[in-house]
């Protein structure tokens, strides 16, 4: 962090400033410039879980691959000349080989589906009890072991059908895990920043992650090529690499960020009753700060359609524009960085201008560019390579600003909580982007068409955005 307003080095200023109206947090730890940029090192030490195990490497070229397909199935595949189907072409579409490929991947959502059950019913009453309790940094500290464990046990998944569910289920365990940890280390924003650098220390967070996902890539690549793609062993390798680095630049988090107080106004219950403490809390949070309310309904749409942009745009570069698997590679690279360094700008934008009106011109952003797309899909590859990486450029802002104005939209007691919910609501929206894409596929017969159902799902969120009133006194 080197800015001239910024404060000198182990200076300590006043933390959890915010409130639901914008007042102080009487008695709030505070913070130093050593321990914010060791809370934003945790962004950077999760990212090669979200980078390279679930979004470009793990599952996408490794579980859901043909080495998963039983023998005579993927033989079935194999073409005179050594290569295989694509079933992206009609005359394959029907095969025993693209049916099998097209199972993997629907068991695969099948158990990020129940993931995204599990997270929806414990992510927001962990989040409670961990306000409650003064025990956030111990749940970001046993979710970053458990993730660093199910990444290690992936070393453990042969290339064999009988191995396909312990690997999916894996890392499904592990995206639950992370989500748990999310919840306490999003609530922790309010107590390493001050609502003047709340969202440049956001950004600095998100920035680091989409940093940390290139570099992690980068390091990964080499075993791919070095080891062989066709080799298993060069994916349980790179599983390995994750773990240990989850493990490594988490230290930073774990030793220089003191535990979150407790907060006398969060209820000290038993798990169970904790679900009535929820209810009770989302029915006062409806009547008494509706701001929040809405928002965080916009957010959960438009979200999905960030999520959405990631999930099939790898899957759009390669089936819709042609790109070989080097091609999607280095796009990853390029995404990542584009969207790591975008982040870090406008967090300091995020403090000057407000995170709403962030959201809203990156949002905007995002639609145009999902459209541009679409209608100059004849140019080729460029088309994909410009507005592709742009509307990374606008993803990285998008959730960098909205953890930003959720913080300052929470009472410091219910961080936990209320992130919690905010988990929960993105979940109970995920099945937007999946449904929009493959409906427009389905209705126009083109994977191209698939964007503007994401355009579409980001473009909803938008204008119920639009449509939320915020308090004026709490700079959003």
């Amino acid at each position: 962090m080197t800015d001239e307003h910024a404060e000198p080095a182990d200076t300590p200023v006043t933390t959890a400033a915010m409130t639901a109206f914008g007042r102080e947090h009487e008695g709030a730890p505070q913070a130093t410039r050593k321990q914010v940029v060791s809370w934003a090192m945790w962004d950077w030490a999760m990212q090669p879980f979200n980078t390279v195990i679930l979004t470009f490497v793990w599952i996408a070229l490794y579980l859901t691959s043909r080495m998963f397909l039983d023998e005579d199935v993927r033989a079935s595949g194999q073409l005179a000349d050594g290569s295989y189907m694509n079933c992206n072409q009609a005359e394959y579409i029907g095969s025993d080989y693209c049916r099998g490929l097209t199972d993997l991947s629907a068991w695969w959502g099948w158990a990020n589906f129940a993931a995204g059950i599990v997270i929806l019913v414990l992510a927001p009453v962990l989040g409670q009890q961990a306000d409650a309790r003064g025990n956030k940094k111990k749940w970001v500290i046993g979710a970053t072991i458990g993730v660093a464990l199910l990444q290690f046990a992936l070393f453990f998944v042969e290339a064999d059908p009988r191995y396909f569910w312990f690997g999916a289920f894996a890392v499904a365990i592990a995206a639950v895990v992370s989500e748990i940890g999310n919840v306490s280390y999003y609530a922790m924003l309010s107590e390493v920043s001050t609502p003047k650098n709340v969202g440049r220390i956001s950004g600095l967070g998100w920035g680091l992650g989409y940093i940390g996902g290139v570099v992690a890539l980068i390091v990964c690549i080499p075993v791919l090529f070095i080891v062989g793609q066709s080799d298993p062993l060069s994916f349980k390798l790179v599983a390995v690499i994750c773990a240990v680095w989850t493990i490594v630049f988490s230290i930073p988090m774990f030793r220089n960020v003191p535990e979150s107080p407790a907060h006398g106004t969060s209820q000290k219950v038993g798990f169970f009753r904790s679900y009535v403490v929820l209810g009770q809390n989302i029915a006062k949070l409806f009547r008494t700060n509706r701001s929040t309310f809405w928002f965080m309904l916009s957010a959960a749409v438009y979200r999905d359609g960030l999520a959405g942009v990631f999930a099939f745009g790898a899957v759009l570069a390669a089936q819709g524009f042609g790109f070989s698997f080097l091609e999607v590679i280095v796009f990853g690279l390029a995404a990542n960085l584009v969207a790591g360094v975008s982040t870090l700008l406008a967090g300091r934008l995020d403090d000057r201008i407000g995170p709403r009106r962030l959201i809203v011109i990156a949002l905007s952003g995002l639609v145009a560019m999902a459209f541009v797309v679409y209608a100059l899909k004849d140019l080729g590859t460029i088309v994909f390579w410009i507005c592709g990486l742009l509307l990374c450029a606008f993803v990285g802002p998008t959730q960098a600003a909205s953890r930003s104005l959720l913080t300052r939209l929470t009472p410091p007691s219910q961080q936990g909580e209320i992130f919690g919910l905010y988990a929960t609501t993105g979940r109970v929206a995920s099945f937007l982007s999946p449904l929009a894409w493959s409906l427009f596929l389905m209705w126009f017969g083109g994977i191209v068409y698939g964007v503007l159902g994401i355009g579409l799902i980001l473009l909803i969120g938008l204008v119920l955005l639009l449509f939320v009133r915020f308090p004026k006194d709490v700079g959003v």
